[in-house]
């Protein structure tokens, strides 16, 4: 069996610099930690946690909470997740809530994270009192991915510009009569991403000189198919439609799509779609989006954490990433009447 006597002699370095290395603690060189990494991944050693563990009063894993598995974004980001965490040698435990109706208390109430995990990624997650009391009282640090939480390190968007930039670019073509499908989630998740995208509509609309109409906020909860029920509605109405919709995600975006098709319509022709996320399918719907990049946002979460746990005292409280518009002919000028 492999020792981290091997590894050292491979690596030119002595046993505690490997032990520094695949830990992800401070004081060891980018170049040595590589060349460690590179040397363990060939010699086929695995350091021991438990008696990492019993050193450094760790558990050398790390917990991720997730309201349920079944959405792309959450999944980006656990893999983004995963990737640093192996490289580092910890290990990622996954709370999954289950979706509607989940069993939070199974996560915060009987104390799992307190036993098992150094560590805290919360996706679109917010806490309530006794939540965060739980979390404060296991001295995690805590970071939350997908929308700000008082108090807390948070990695993501300018929702509320990116959604301000769409409805802008909508408006730029000649669109006056924007439709918004909104995202709302159910109690417990993080709330300020739809409420920050809804604004970002509101306030392009508004800066434009344009009516901000009600009745052109259409409830799409970030899911395909009650997005397409939505644009049903609306296309089955007898009143004119808006000449360009604003998703405010690209699975919302995808059941416009799906409405607009069986209905007859035609985009950009007939009506405008973009979206905002850059799901890999919205290529194959063939609609416009502001993409970003759930993985590289899941990584930044965990190696923000490696940080803190390290003592590395530079890791900042937040860090919001880019987006880049994506451009797949979805949208053009409104049609002549």
């Amino acid at each position: 069996m492999t020792s981290i006597d091997d590894v050292a002699r491979a690596s030119g370095v002595s046993t505690a610099t490997v032990s520094r290395a695949l830990r992800g603690l401070p004081n060891v060189s980018p170049a040595t930690r590589e060349v460690v990494r590179q040397a363990a991944d060939d010699l086929g050693y695995v350091p021991s946690a438990g008696a990492a563990g019993l050193a450094s009063g760790r558990t050398l894993a790390m917990g991720a909470v997730v309201p349920s598995v079944s959405r792309w974004f959450y999944t980006a980001v656990l893999e983004g997740v995963d990737h640093e965490l192996r490289a580092a040698s910890y290990d990622l435990i996954l709370f999954n809530l289950g979706g509607r109706g989940g069993d939070r208390s199974r996560v915060f109430h009987r104390s799992i994270l307190r036993k098992r995990t150094d560590a805290l990624v919360a996706l679109c997650l917010d806490f309530n009192a006794e939540e965060r009391r739980q979390l404060t009282s296991t001295g995690h640090p805590t970071i939350v991915v997908g929308g700000p939480v008082r108090g807390l390190r948070h990695i993501g968007i300018d929702d509320l510009g990116v959604a301000h930039a769409g409805t802008r670019h909508l408006i730029d073509l000649g669109h006056a009569d924007i439709a918004l499908l909104a995202g709302e989630d159910e109690e417990g998740l993080n709330r300020s991403v739809p409420r920050a995208r809804r604004a970002g509509w509101e306030r392009a609309l508004t800066s434009a000189g344009l009516p901000v109409r009600q009745d052109r906020v259409l409830l799409g909860r970030f899911d395909v198919e009650t997005s397409r029920r939505a644009i049903d509605a609306m296309l089955d109405a007898d009143e004119p439609h808006p000449t360009a919709i604003f998703a405010g995600s690209d699975e919302m975006a995808m059941g416009a799509m799906l409405s607009l098709w069986a209905h007859g319509l035609q985009v950009p022709r007939d009506i405008s779609v973009v979206g905002i996320d850059g799901h890999p399918l919205s290529r194959a719907f063939s609609f416009s989006t502001f993409a970003q990049d759930p993985f590289a946002q899941g990584a930044a979460a965990a190696r923000m954490l490696l940080d803190v746990l390290a003592g590395r005292r530079t890791a900042p409280r937040s860090v919001r990433h880019p987006v880049r518009f994506v451009d797949r002919g979805s949208t053009a000028p409104p049609p002549l009447l």
